[in-house]
């Protein structure tokens, strides 16, 4: 993919953080601002293995899109907090495996919208949309999402590393029940979520910390994580740390802080 520079309507405010582009920075990518690399620099010294859990977080992406495209014949992925553009995205890795798979990109940041347009441009079975998670309806009802997605075959939805940037008020239960009956039987969802370290007060410590910093989320405990999947069949290996989902190679140790603090898997819509 061309590197195309960040183009930044003129409205958006570039003194505010955004999760997209402080998890750019994490990527060692080139589209963020002085205050997403402040955020950034500040969380990763309270959590030096932050920037190995973002990696491990699009490993995992990758991993499941490749699997579902050429183990499950999936051809359709709504990628829900999707974020800047970056190596290997999601339709990248589709298309290597089937070019007539159909990816829509949805993101609440506008630079999101205006960047991801000006890298899509040619590229008819993909498109990028600005629309609040929070606001599952809107999402599900965007003119674009409708355009290139049929809801009638199914879809994978993606919400990989996006759900802990809800607090519990925001109902992300209720958003991901309201998608999981927006779309068919044999649908899949890929959900990926920061996980509770333990109750020592050190861990909990750390954790309030980070968020505080982050000013955004919910580290959720793996019972927690589970309840999103309700009324879905949980691929093997299950819920489990990031690395250890169908690894490419084997993970050598998987006690490590950058290996156990998010949890993901994939479930299949019966």
């Amino acid at each position: 993919m061309a590197e195309v520079p960040l183009d930044v309507p003129v409205d958006v405010p570039t003194d505010v953080p955004t999760a997209a582009r402080v998890y750019d920075v994490m990527l060692n990518g080139k589209d963020n601002f002085a205050v997403d690399r402040a955020v950034a620099e500040a969380s990763l010294k309270i959590m030096p293995e932050l920037r190995d859990i973002a990696l491990h977080n699009r490993a995992i992406l990758h991993r499941v899109v490749r699997y579902l495209v050429a183990e499950e014949g999936v051809t359709q992925f709504l990628d829900l907090g999707s974020g800047l553009p970056t190596a290997r995205n999601t339709h990248e890795v589709a298309h290597e495996i089937d070019p007539s798979a159909r990816v829509v990109y949805v993101d609440i940041d506008p630079i999101v919208l205006a960047h991801g347009r000006a890298i899509l441009a040619d590229n008819p079975n993909t498109t990028v949309v600005t629309a609040d998670l929070r606001d599952p309806r809107s999402v599900l009802e965007h003119r674009e999402v409708r355009r290139l997605l049929d809801f009638s075959a199914p879809v994978c939805v993606l919400l990989c590393g996006i759900l802990h940037h809800l607090a519990d008020d925001e109902r992300p239960g209720e958003i991901v029940e309201t998608l999981r009956r927006a779309v068919p039987s044999g649908s899949f969802f890929f959900i990926t979520n920061f996980t509770r370290l333990g109750d020592a007060p050190e861990s909990v410590a750390l954790e309030k910390q980070l968020l505080e910093q982050l000013g955004t989320g919910r580290v959720r405990t793996p019972a927690e994580l589970a309840a999103f999947f309700e009324g879905l069949e949980i691929l093997s290996p299950g819920l489990v740390p990031l690395p250890l989902w169908r690894p490419d190679e084997p993970v050598l140790d998987a006690g490590t802080v950058d290996v156990r603090f998010m949890t993901g898997g994939v479930g299949r819509k019966p």
